[in-house]
C-alpha cells in the first residue's frame, strides 16, 4: 500500500510502499479515505520525548482518520465490514499510522461510526484536535460567565476550544499571530490579539483589567514563554500548557499549573461528531493536500503554524 513514512529516526517522510496491514483478534482493518495533520505526527516520527524510538522501520505517519472498515479481525467486534468510521490511531509508536491506505485499530479504541450528515473530511479532522479541546475546557473547569486566554488559537485546537468555551458563556480572548480577527470572532472569540503587533501582555491587561480567569497555551514551547502569559492571571486561575513546559515554569505563586495529555476516548468522539453533524460545532478546515503531498503540509506546518486544519486525501469517497 502507499504510506507516508520515515525509514529511520529523523529521516524526512517521504510517499513509501509498505506491506498492507491484517488485522489480528479484536482488531479492524480500515480504508483510509482521509487523514488530518496534528503537530505531534512528526514528532512521533521523530521518537519519543525521552529520545528512544521503539519503532520498527519504515513508520508510517499520522494518528487521526476516517474511512471504512475493510476487514474485522478474529473474536467479538463491535464493527462491521463497510462500516464508516473515523478515530484516531495508536500512531507511529504503536505501528499504527494513518498517512496512508490502510491502517489496523483495536475495535475499543478511539474509533467511531461517523454519523449521518457528517462529511467524511470534516469526521477526519475531528479527533486529536476536538478531543484535545474539550478535555482542556474539562481541566480548566469554566462553567461559564469567566475569561479564557487562548495562546495559539487559530491552529486546529484551538478553534475548537474557542467554540466550546463559547457555548459555555466564557469570554475567549484569542492570541494569534497574524490578521485573525475576523475568522476568530466568527468562532466566537470576544477579543483577538495579534503577539506579532506588539507586547501581548499589554493587550491582553487591556481586555482583561482584573486578570485573566485561566490559559490554555498551546504554542509556547518554552517556560518562560509561558510564565509570561501567566502572569497576565489573576489569583486562583489556571495555567495550562500542552507543550509540556508548566512543570518548569516560574508562575505567579497564586496560579496552577497544569501539563495537558490527551486521554481519547469513543465517548467523546461520538459527542464532538454529533455536534459537528447538527452544525453546533464547525470544523476549520485550512487546507486539503492530496497523501503525496503530506510531507510537504508536515514542514509546513512546523515552520509556519497552522489556521484550522490540514486535511490529507487518501481516496476520494467512493473511488477505488
Amino acid at each position: 500500500m502507499r504510506a507516508i513514512a520515515v525509514s529511520s529516526l529523523r529521516a524526512d517522510p517521504a510517499l513509501v510502499i509498505v506491506p498492507k496491514p491484517d488485522p489480528g483478534p479484536g482488531e479492524v482493518r480500515v480504508r483510509i479515505e482521509y487523514a488530518s495533520l496534528n503537530p505531534c505526527d512528526r514528532q512521533l516520527a521523530d521518537g519519543t520525548p525521552d529520545g528512544l524510538a521503539p519503532h520498527v522501520f519504515p513508520v508510517v505517519v499520522g494518528v487521526d482518520y476516517a474511512g471504512r472498515v475493510d476487514m474485522i479481525g478474529s473474536g467479538d467486534n463491535r464493527f462491521r465490514v463497510g462500516d464508516h468510521v473515523f478515530g484516531r490511531a495508536g500512531g507511529p509508536a504503536a505501528g499504527a499510522g494513518t498517512y496512508g491506505d490502510y491502517v489496523c485499530v483495536p475495535q475499543d479504541s478511539a474509533i467511531a461510526l461517523v454519523p449521518r450528515g457528517l462529511d467524511a473530511r470534516m469526521a477526519a479532522a475531528l479527533p486529536s484536535a476536538g478531543m484535545a479541546a474539550a478535555q482542556i475546557l474539562e481541566a480548566l473547569s469554566l462553567r461559564g460567565h469567566e475569561s479564557l486566554l487562548v495562546v495559539g488559537a487559530a491552529g486546529g485546537v484551538g478553534s475548537f476550544l474557542t467554540q466550546l468555551a463559547k457555548a459555555r458563556d466564557v469570554r475567549v480572548i484569542a492570541a494569534v499571530r497574524g490578521a485573525e480577527r475576523s475568522r476568530m470572532g466568527s468562532l466566537g472569540a470576544a477579543v483577538t490579539i495579534d503577539v506579532t503587533e506588539g507586547p501581548a501582555a499589554d493587550a491582553i491587561r487591556a481586555a482583561c483589567p482584573d486578570g485573566v480567569d485561566a490559559l490554555a497555551d498551546l504554542a509556547s514551547s518554552t517556560p518562560e514563554a509561558l510564565a509570561a502569559h501567566a502572569a497576565t492571571l489573576r489569583p486562583g486561575a489556571v495555567a495550562l500548557s500542552t507543550r509540556g513546559t508548566a512543570a518548569g515554569a516560574a508562575l505567579p505563586a497564586t496560579v496552577r499549573g497544569i501539563d495537558f495529555r490527551l486521554e481519547p476516548s469513543p465517548v467523546l468522539l461520538d459527542v464532538l461528531a454529533a455536534g459537528a453533524a447538527d452544525g453546533f460545532l464547525r470544523v476549520p478546515i485550512d487546507i486539503e493536500l492530496p497523501l503525496e503531498k503530506a510531507p510537504q503540509a508536515l514542514d509546513r506546518n512546523r515552520a509556519d503554524g497552522a489556521r484550522g486544519k490540514t486535511v490529507i486525501v487518501v481516496r476520494e469517497h467512493g473511488t477505488c
